[in-house]
């Protein structure tokens, strides 16, 4: 007895190349949540990125350095339960592929095998190539991460634009090209001049992700509280403002105080009843 499968078809590694190599634009959004993750699901994002930036918008960090392991797997794994389509991307934090291959291979396995995400994300060049390689050996996709790096902002001075010299630019060229050598499917490119931006990605097999990189790369990426005016500790230049939630949910918590105080909520309508009779028989 043959039986009727509809397999319903995910977002893959192999449809991001697809869409490199046919012009079709790639969006991914970050997401830490499974409401907010089941939401830009639905909307029909093709990627989500659970991002180490959950460190400042999620848990009140200044930076990503702080993110463990144990954070990326918690958020992973809730936002995985939300999603059925987008490819789910997670961001390696800090440390945890730095310090050898063999940390680079186990933690990026704790994300797929814990976390239920699809592929992984580490950041750097030329200098993580044999860590991509590795984790890429044992059956992992690999998003690279090249330009303005967050976990190296100790090491930047700060959160600046990358590549605005001619050594530094054809250095971001030169790391572009051997992540994909590397076997990487996909790299982030961050910060970074478009017109650059633009040339590593006519020089690329792989898709490019752009986030503040102007709006020749293959794809765009942007933290979902950013765009939303959620997150107001800073704006980066790179960031449009599609809704401000932010100014509604402040107005829809001050409402509720207002009502909760005034006695006005809850009302009737939000209330359970029980028969008068039975309160009646109370003592």
């Amino acid at each position: 007895m043959e039986r009727n499968i509809n397999i319903y078809m995910k977002n893959t590694i192999e449809t991001f190349r697809k869409q490199k190599l046919n012009g079709d634009k790639i969006t991914m959004l970050t997401a830490y949540d499974y409401s907010t993750a089941k939401l830009i699901d639905q909307s029909g994002i093709d990627s989500i990125l659970v991002g180490d930036s959950l460190g400042m918008t999620m848990l009140g960090y200044d930076s990503t350095l702080s993110v463990t392991m144990e954070d990326m797997i918690h958020h992973t794994k809730a936002v995985s339960r939300g999603v059925e389509n987008a490819l789910i991307v997670a961001d390696m934090p800090f440390m945890s592929y730095q310090t050898s291959i063999y940390d680079a291979v186990v933690n990026a396995g704790r994300l797929i095998k814990e976390g239920n995400a699809h592929a992984v994300k580490l950041e750097g060049g030329a200098t993580v190539c044999e860590q991509i390689k590795a984790i890429v050996d044992c059956q992992i996709p690999v998003m690279a991460h090249i330009g303005l790096t967050p976990q190296s902002i100790n090491a930047f001075g700060g959160f600046k634009v990358q590549g605005k010299s001619q050594e530094t630019a054809q250095r971001l060229i030169d790391d572009a090209l051997k992540v994909q050598e590397a076997g990487a499917f996909a790299v982030v490119l961050e910060g970074i001049p478009s017109k650059l931006a633009k040339i590593i990605t006519e020089k690329l097999d792989i898709a490019t992700i752009g986030i503040g990189a102007g709006a020749d790369c293959d794809g765009q990426v942007l933290v979902y509280q950013d765009m939303l005016a959620m997150f107001s500790d800073f704006k980066p230049k790179f960031v449009k403002y599609f809704a401000n939630i932010g100014e509604v949910m402040t107005s829809a918590f001050m409402e509720y105080s207002k009502e909760v105080k005034n006695g006005t909520f809850p009302s009737a309508e939000h209330c359970y009843k029980i028969d008068d009779d039975i309160i009646e028989r109370l003592h």
